[in-house]
């Protein structure tokens, strides 16, 4: 697919884990893991509006386009 979750490394750059930023967004650890792996078709824009306040990034901060991906 050619977008990509870049969501471990902006988690790496706030020394924040996966497990704390779940907690934070009130979102289960199964369904962030999911959007970490790319395995999520969608994902609701509140989620994504949790996530951009708690790690101070933008939407596209997140996600990646790499053209030509299969």
């Amino acid at each position: 697919m050619p977008i990509t979750v870049t969501l471990d490394q902006l988690l790496a750059d706030r020394g924040m884990t996966g497990k704390q930023l779940a907690e934070t967004i009130d979102l289960s650890e199964t369904q962030l893991s999911l959007f970490r792996s790319g395995k999520v078709k969608g994902i609701r824009f509140s989620t994504l509006e949790r996530m951009c306040e708690v790690l101070a990034c933008q939407p596209g901060d997140l996600l990646g386009f790499e053209p030509g991906a299969a």
